[in-house]
C-alpha cells in the first residue's frame, strides 16, 4: 500500500458508476485525463459509445462535486 495516496487500500474508497450523456472519442479521453489528475481518483474507465463511466476515488481527497466539476465543464450531462 503507498503511504501518499492510499492505493491498495480498500477501506474508505468508493466507486460510483456515471451516464454520461455527449461523449466523443476525444473528450472521453480528456475526461478520463482530468479525472485522473483529481487528487484521491485511483481508477476511471469510460465506455464513450453508451456514456457508462465508472471511477473509483477516495472521499477523503476528493469530492463528489469535483467529479461532477469535470463532467460540467466539458458540456457533459451525467447521472449517477
Amino acid at each position: 500500500m503507498c503511504k501518499e495516496c492510499g492505493c491498495g487500500e480498500t477501506n474508505g474508497n468508493t466507486r460510483l458508476q456515471f451516464f454520461v450523456k455527449g461523449y466523443t472519442e476525444e473528450n472521453a479521453k480528456e475526461v478520463e485525463k482530468a479525472l485522473l489528475g483529481l487528487p484521491g481518483v485511483l481508477f476511471v474507465h469510460i465506455h464513450a459509445h453508451d456514456g457508462e463511466t465508472v471511477v473509483d476515488y477516495a472521499p477523503a481527497k476528493t469530492k463528489l462535486m469535483d467529479i461532477i466539476g469535470v463532467f460540467s465543464a466539458r458540456g457533459l450531462e451525467a447521472a449517477l
